[in-house]
């Protein structure tokens, strides 16, 4: 067993070496020299590390070059005195091939240097993929930004975008990313941040390629209350970390041998996750009397031990769970152990914090195949980079995607390519796109035959070809019902059973068994209804005549949204004994369904400023949708002059009652519950917004209209202004303005625009009030309108004159100054400014996140009191234990 365990190390150790080799010889290096002139080298060495650079023009298609200013080019050596500067479009997008599944480091460097002498260093957003990475701003950052993160691609692809989110320019210096170990860095969820990394030296320099062979920057750093001692001896680093061997050479250790080596970091944000990976390898030569054993204490509890480093060997400890510090302060002590005779020591250290990225990538088929389009057509759209779907606000023109949730991958389900001067046949790549329902390719110059590839989509239903140069017979799989077919202009196409003459003027393909059985089914319809009419006349019950149609609905499920009489209705109230509540539409009343579900009974009063369209547009909207965090409708009553809404009971009544404290609502909400309230009725925007066929616009999102069930979970109510709205290039309808002043979009106000982002607006008033429970409009006040009294309270800096007072100051406040800044955004009054409700949605999960990790901790209920930990040796000493 000993000696097979020592093959197996030396083949470790031999595979380690040969992996070596392979780092040394810049093997999946990527490293792009943006902005590089095209009469400049490329590629060409740099002179510090030896590192092969090349120019980034075949990796992105838009941008312009820059360099910085003469005068400060020997403050930044080659690569960062070139720059690449993206003065159109909103989001561009450099694409990196990459091996999926593996670990990669991913490190950008931003320099201004006034570049273009305005000296106005801009700040914008950087984006992985879909899902946001860093915000620069080199403002702050006068001497560069370099964010980087440790990131496991999900696909072949990486796109790495920068977006702009305001009126400066985003520019690029310098992009690089570096293929890691395989079994390194690995995270329970997320990515890593990169947050320290350090060796123990004094006055040492920095330390990159070739030292270290995935090309990490490691900084030296000492404390005075340290000493250091060092090795001229070499030091094995064959793990699966290989930090470098002159890191591991150094190493610090408390100058009171008997006191702690003490490692403090710090973050503002107290429920930030971080991964540890200490790097230990005894340096000294040791007597035979002597011992250095030593426990990880982090943040007083044992993280652990006790640790014996190898001599000259490596051994690297890592948390396999994430940590977090209390108050946002974290303390690493290496304490000696009783039996010790010599003080802890450290030879290096790395911190990194946890990154989400939630947002999953279109699936990577319809990502092949319309870029496979694109390609082939020769599309230079602007926006075509990147994912094609998601960020909503990013998704390409010309598409649109099925989104169901973060996780679930979007897939593409509208392609339209009309009028973008395509030519040559109809691709092939089309077919990859297997859940694609509508597909427009009219007013283009293809020629050639149509694809009988095309009709055998069953996904699509619906095809224009019209107005192309396309010629031959119509393939018979395209005359399959439900499919509707589009192709007049093409004067050379000819339909089935007409070879000889072109089809000039048809533009649906006949269907004629369909039509026919159509027909049929409309007859023996018709019949069914007279007789039906006839056989139950003897007890129809006749109303009192009415200027508007009676409603009827068939439903799938009859026993639990159905219409309802007149006397039922009084029946499961008990003649309205039980009033409720009172709005603009009328009272509503309690009552039971089969004497068990309990309902409230909305019921529309003859004075009400709501009338039938309204009613109608509710009870049309509820008995096709359902979600969690909107209130379902059990049935309605429509019946002569009585109209009444039956609805799920939700026992808490509206948001705005346990504001104000109005209706016997005395218990304050705390901030933790405010937070997952407001992030259930997002979720039922987003629903509206996305998961509804066609998408709704809710127009009277207001604190009265979120209802609070038992539990306190929210449910959007109140449909009655709702509408639909268009998909595709519309995102926009032109309506009556409707809607509750001080809710009210103003754009939508000014322009008769209704659009999602209206909703937005009204979410982000919503917000504001459950942060300061301010009245929304407050003519006593100098700032009547909420988001006015916001601002002006906004100028002091001080979060707690914001805050509801009833809260007594018991809330994270970077969860709360998060909030507060995604309100506003909301409440912007350009609506091309606010959020979607996808990404309300994420960012008001992160505050509750954050809120708990908070409330957790000051309760003792921290999760990960007992950290699990791995501890990696040298693969030339023993195996990994975890």
């Amino acid at each position: 067993m000993e000696r097979s365990l020592r093959l197996l190390l030396l083949l470790i150790g031999t595979l380690a070496i040969i992996h070596i080799a392979q780092a040394q010889s810049q093997q999946g290096f990527i490293s792009l020299d943006c902005g590089l002139p095209p009469n400049e080298p490329s590629p060409y060495k740099e002179p510090r590390t030896g590192l092969q650079f090349i120019s980034d023009a075949t990796f992105i298609q838009t941008g312009k070059l820059g360099r910085i200013q003469a005068n400060r080019e020997a403050e930044f050596l080659k690569p960062s005195t070139t720059l690449r500067y993206f003065p159109e479009g909103t989001r561009n997008c450099y694409n990196l091939n990459v091996e999926k599944g593996r670990n990669h480091l991913i490190r950008a460097r931003f320099v201004y240097g006034n570049y273009d002498g305005l000296d106005i260093a801009p700040t914008f957003d950087l984006y992985l993929g879909p899902n946001p990475w860093a915000t620069v701003d080199l403002q702050k950052q006068v001497n560069g930004s370099r964010p980087e993160i440790l990131h496991i691609p999900t696909s072949n692809k990486l796109q790495i975008c920068l977006v702009k989110t305001g009126e400066t320019t985003p520019l690029i210096s310098v992009l690089e990313v570096r293929p890691m170990g395989k079994d390194s860095y690995l995270t329970k969820s997320g990515s890593l941040k990169f947050y320290y990394r350090e060796y123990f030296s004094k006055s040492a320099p920095s330390l990159r390629y070739p030292d270290d062979v995935y090309d990490r920057q490691w900084t030296s750093f000492f404390e005075k209350e340290w000493t250091q001692i060092s090795t001229t001896s070499d030091v094995g680093n064959s793990n699966d970390y290989q930090p470098p061997k002159v890191a591991l050479t150094t190493a610090a250790i408390p100058t009171n041998a008997t006191a702690p080596l003490t490692n403090v970091w710090g973050s503002v944000d107290v429920g930030e996750q971080y991964y540890l990976y200490a790097h230990f390898a005894e340096i000294q030569e040791l007597l035979a009397n002597e011992t250095r054993e030593f426990n990880m204490v982090l943040n007083g509890k044992l993280f652990y031990g006790p640790v014996v480093p190898p001599k000259l060997l490596i051994t690297t400890v890592l948390s396999v769970n994430p940590d977090t510090c209390e108050e946002g302060l974290c303390n690493l002590q290496l304490i000696r152990t009783n039996r010790s005779t010599l003080p802890p020591l450290l030879n290096a250290y790395e911190v990194y914090k946890v990154i989400q990225f939630p947002q999953s990538e279109t699936d990577e088929n319809d990502v092949a195949a319309v870029k496979n389009i694109q390609t082939t057509y020769g599309l230079s759209r602007i926006n075509w980079q990147s994912d094609p779907c998601v960020p909503l606000q990013f998704m390409w023109d010309g598409l649109n995607c099925s989104i169901t949730d973060i996780s679930t991958p979007p897939r593409i389900t509208t392609l339209n390519l009309s009028s973008s001067g395509l030519t040559g046949t109809i691709a092939a790549a089309f077919q990859n796109l297997t859940t694609l329902e509508k597909l427009d390719l009219s007013n283009n110059n293809l020629t050639g035959e149509v694809p009988e590839f095309l009709g055998n989509m069953k996904s699509l239903l619906v095809i224009n070809l019209s107005g192309n140069d396309l010629n031959g017979t119509i393939p018979q799989s395209l005359q399959r019902k439900g499919l509707e077919l589009s192709y007049q202009g093409n004067p050379r196409l000819i339909l089935p059973g007409s070879p000889t003459k072109p089809q000039k003027t048809k533009v649906l393909v006949p269907i004629v068994a369909s039509v026919a059985s159509a027909a049929i089914l409309i007859a023996v319809l018709v019949l069914f209804l007279i007789f039906r009419k006839k056989k139950t006349s003897a007890v129809q019950v006749v109303h009192p005549p009415s200027s508007r149609p009676a409603m009827d609905y068939t439903y799938a499920t009859p026993t639990k949204k159905r219409k309802f009489t007149y006397p039922e209705v009084m029946n499961m109230t008990n003649n309205f004994e039980r009033v409720v509540g009172e709005g603009g539409f009328g009272v509503v009343c309690h009552g039971t369904v089969n004497g068990l579900e309990q309902v409230a009974v909305k019921l529309l009063s003859q004075s009400s400023t709501q009338g039938y369209k309204e009613f109608k547009a509710e009870v049309d909207l509820l008995l096709r949708v359902h979600h969690t965090n909107l209130v379902s409708l059990v049935g309605y009553c429509d019946e002569g002059e009585h109209l009444a809404l039956i609805y799920e009971y939700v026992p808490n009544g509206d948001l705005r009652q346990h504001l104000s404290g109005k209706g016997g609502k005395t218990i304050v909400i705390n901030w933790g519950t405010r937070l997952r309230i407001a992030a259930e009725a997002a979720q039922g925007l987003e629903y509206l917004h996305i998961g509804c066929t066609p998408p709704m616009v809710h127009r009277d999102v207001k604190t009265t209209n979120i209802l609070l069930d038992e539990h306190y979970k929210a449910k959007l109510a109140d449909f009655g202004l709702s509408r639909s709205f268009p998909v595709g290039g519309d995102s926009h309808v032109s309506t009556v303005v409707a809607g509750t002043p001080g809710y009210l979009d103003p754009e939508y106000y000014h322009t008769s625009r209704l659009g999602e982002k209206s909703d937005v607006y009204s979410f982000g008033i919503v917000l504001l009030e459950m942060i300061s429970n301010q009245p929304v409009i407050d003519r006593n006040r100098a700032k009547s309108h909420i988001t006015q009294w916001v601002e002006s309270q906004l100028n002091g800096g001080d979060i707690a004159k914001i805050m509801d007072p009833k809260l007594n100051g018991d809330y994270d406040s970077l969860s709360a100054w998060r909030a507060l800044e995604l309100a506003m955004s909301c409440a912007n009054p350009t609506s091309a400014k606010r959020p979607t409700m996808s990404h309300v949605v994420i960012e008001l999960k992160e505050c509750l996140v954050s809120e708990n990790s908070r409330r957790n901790m000051s309760r003792g209920m921290d999760s990960l009191s007992s950290p699990e930990v791995s501890m990696i040796f040298d693969s030339e000493m023993t195996p990994r234990a975890r």
